[in-house]
């Protein structure tokens, strides 16, 4: 039996072995799931639920051949770029508030309980009341989606940081805001470019979804504008390639920048697995 087992798992273990070895495995993944959709659209055969692959690249294809496209994804990128920034920033300085006083830490402990549950696109009203329509609402909402789930990344990473690293920092001499940079921080990398991550993901989807609901008017609106001006109208397949330029975006976001970060800090440093 043992025999058996054996020769029934040689075949398995090599076939594992070819599929580890192939390149571009996602690739294969990609194109999988675009026959599949290609597939199911074709036995559907109805264009107004979900257009078929090759109508939904024609729909994107004239949509950046007129320019409407890219310039609603530049406006998108341009008010995420600058919400995601202010809030790292904003997380970081808690976050370092919270690493060197217990005032602070019991401070970010109560915001993230209060802030952190409390979706993003549900300040959107407020926001519209405090900023008016235009970006800085936008910006105000992709902010709150990013700074709670950053901080409490990089504060859990502080927190593990071990003991003896804390107390070879302080018997070097490091202290305050150094204590933070040159100690806790490398050493909490991994969690910390989990929180960006996730905070990237919440900021994308909250951005999209604000223009979806609100919008902010026709000739400043993003990608969510354009997805919600083409669905009043019913040109699904244009829908779905702005859906479509969602998914681009973020696939190309993950790869490019936090793929080849993990590749040459965490990975490079031995701290985590490619």
């Amino acid at each position: 039996m043992a025999e058996i087992a054996t020769a029934r798992a040689l075949p398995l273990g090599r076939l594992n072995q070819f599929l580890a070895r192939l390149p571009g495995r996602r690739l294969i993944i990609l194109a999988g799931l675009a026959l599949l959709w290609e597939g199911y659209a074709r036995w559907l055969d109805n264009s107004l639920l979900l257009p078929t692959l090759g109508a939904t690249l024609g729909a994107l294809f004239d949509g950046i051949a007129s320019g409407e496209l890219p310039d609603r994804t530049l406006t998108s990128l341009q008010v995420l770029l600058s919400g995601y920034a202010l809030g790292i920033l904003f997380a970081a300085i808690l976050t370092g508030l919270a690493a060197l006083s217990r005032w602070g830490s019991e401070a970010l402990g109560l915001l993230t309980s209060m802030f952190n549950p409390l979706p993003a696109i549900a300040l959107l009203p407020v926001a519209l009341l405090w900023f008016g329509v235009g970006q800085p609402s936008l910006i105000f909402v992709i902010v709150h989606s990013v700074l709670w789930p950053v901080a409490l990344a990089c504060h859990a990473g502080f927190r593990a940081v071990p003991p003896t690293l804390r107390m070879a920092g302080r018997n070097m001499g490091v202290s305050g805001g150094r204590f933070v940079v040159e100690i806790l921080a490398p050493a909490a990398f991994p969690q910390i470019l989990s929180g960006l991550r996730i905070g990237w993901a919440f900021a994308w989807r909250t951005l999209i979804a604000a223009e979806l609901v609100f919008g902010v008017s026709a000739r400043s609106g993003g990608l969510g504008w354009y997805i919600y001006v083409n669905r009043a109208q019913l040109e699904t397949p244009s829908v779905f390639a702005g859906l479509l330029t969602v998914i681009i975006i973020g696939l190309v976001i993950e790869g490019l920048l936090f793929r080849t970060l993990a590749k040459i800090t965490v990975n490079r440093w031995g701290q985590e697995q490619s």
